[in-house]
């Protein structure tokens, strides 16, 4: 099934509420959805890096400043 939104017409408003929509939807039949095998893995290597003070964390607004700058 092919699902056309208007995108280029619809208000960032409009869009989130989309969005919303959807996620709360796949969020109802979370038990369907199954982890890949890989991503234990990933989460516990980051666990890892956090409890050995490895792990560096940035604000989001110093995370989105140096994306906007990289993008530009």
């Amino acid at each position: 099934m092919e699902i056309s939104l208007p995108l280029d017409q619809m208000t960032k408003a409009e869009k989130l509420r989309v969005m919303e929509a959807l996620w709360a939807d796949l969020t109802r039949q979370e038990e369907e959805f199954e982890s890949p095998a890989w991503y234990e893995e990933v989460l516990k290597q980051r666990e890892a890096s956090v409890s050995s003070g490895e792990a560096k964390f940035l604000d989001w607004e110093t995370v989105k400043k140096e994306l906007r700058e990289k993008l530009k």
